[in-house]
């Protein structure tokens, strides 16, 4: 199985935010209330707010294809870096998202590693991510590529307050 992975380009941006909305149901449903997913996918994950962030200068958006199939992206941003880093030179993670139908299969991993080369393109000293304390998946595979926890912050979904461990690979 081919996974190809480009910098994504106006005509990706639905296929994008159709796939957020879609992984991010797939993978937080069965965690939360029904209305703390509604409110938090009408209010932070809205179609036209989804699209519109792949046009947005701070974010790099890379997209992950089998086929002519978009299968996965990563969103990487030049937003706020935690007070945590100081003044370390580094990119977030905003997402790294793959169908649930690609769990294991390279999509993810390939990724990664994109992210980490255009980092180190970038010459960024460091890559972060906030992760769900609770999504172990997400967390195991971050350690694997040698992610580990230096802070906490929370994330609001819907009216449910969670935390989300931030992690942090220097490269």
């Amino acid at each position: 199985m081919g996974i190809t992975i480009k910098y994504a380009i106006a005509d990706d941006a639905e296929k994008i935010a159709l796939l957020s909305r879609k992984t991010f149901y797939d993978t937080f449903a069965e965690f939360n209330t029904k209305e703390d997913i509604d409110k938090f996918m009408s209010e932070s994950f809205g179609m036209e707010a989804l699209i519109k962030e792949t046009s947005a200068p701070e974010n790099i958006f890379l997209a992950a294809f089998i086929e002519d199939e978009l299968v996965g992206y990563a969103k990487l941003t030049a937003s706020a870096i935690p007070p945590e880093l100081g003044d370390m030179a580094a990119i977030e993670i905003g997402r790294i998202y793959a169908d649930q139908k690609t769990i294991g299969k390279g999509v993810g991993k390939a990724l990664m590693e994109k992210c980490i080369a255009l980092a180190m393109e970038k010459n960024k000293q460091c890559v972060w991510l906030g992760v769900w304390e609770h999504n172990q998946r997400a967390i195991s595979f971050y350690t694997k590529f040698g992610f580990e926890k230096f802070g906490e912050h929370d994330f609001v979904l819907g009216n449910d307050v969670q935390t989300d461990w931030l992690m942090k690979k220097e490269i």
